[in-house]
């Protein structure tokens, strides 16, 4: 063989190699955006479904004591009003017993689309006995303090925060987010965002004072 003819053979090799690096490097380039693009979409894609739920489910260290099921459950609560509701709730039995003692509990499950800051029994039991018992026995006074615990709106975890009416004239406040509210600066919120067939309820440790 001629030199000439090595030098062209070995030419076209090293182009044809070249030509191979180049479609190497633009294919690996185009896996990279791909693989990157997906990545990013699934994560968030993860982030709205985090979002979601928060938005949807019940929250809180006092949500575990609630019954799975019954009509005590959360899916048992979301067929009944909020004050037939409440009656079923194991931890909001003084509560139950205020507004029926107030003469609320048609006032409360005839209503569309509250919000009700609940307050537990530990709550209740904050308050020295005697003084407990002259507020139950006070109809007017019980009806201001459990209307100030109704917003005459539902409000969704994430429009929580901010100044709202009560139905008792005044407003209250709430500050925080995720799943970390207060009201007031004083009741923390338990157990949030739970639904029922009229009303979302968060649950709260203290009873609110207008």
């Amino acid at each position: 063989m001629s030199n000439r003819l090595l030098k062209r053979t070995g030419a076209l090799v090293v182009a044809a190699g070249f030509a191979f690096a180049l479609t190497a490097c633009g294919s690996d380039d185009g896996n990279g955006d791909a693989e990157d693009t997906t990545s990013t979409e699934e994560e968030m894609t993860e982030e709205q479904t985090t979002e979601e739920d928060m938005a949807t489910g019940e929250f809180g260290a006092a949500c575990s004591a609630v019954p799975a099921d019954g009509e005590g459950s959360f899916s048992g609560m979301a067929d009944d009003p909020v004050a037939t509701a409440a009656s079923n709730n194991p931890v909001l039995s003084t509560l139950v017993t205020a507004v029926t003692e107030a003469d609320l509990v048609d006032t409360l499950n005839s209503a569309e689309n509250i919000t009700v800051f609940a307050p537990t029994d530990d709550a209740f039991a904050k308050i020295p006995e005697a003084d407990l018992n002259a507020v139950l026995a006070d109809q007017e006074t019980l009806t201001s303090i459990l209307t100030y615990h109704v917003v005459g709106e539902r409000l969704a975890p994430e429009d929580l925060t901010g100044t709202h009416a009560t139905l008792q004239g005044e407003s209250l406040d709430v500050t925080g987010s995720g799943e970390d509210f207060t009201v007031n600066g004083e009741a923390a919120v338990v157990c949030g965002n739970v639904q029922t067939a009229n009303a979302t309820v968060y649950i709260i440790d203290t009873v609110l004072m207008p």
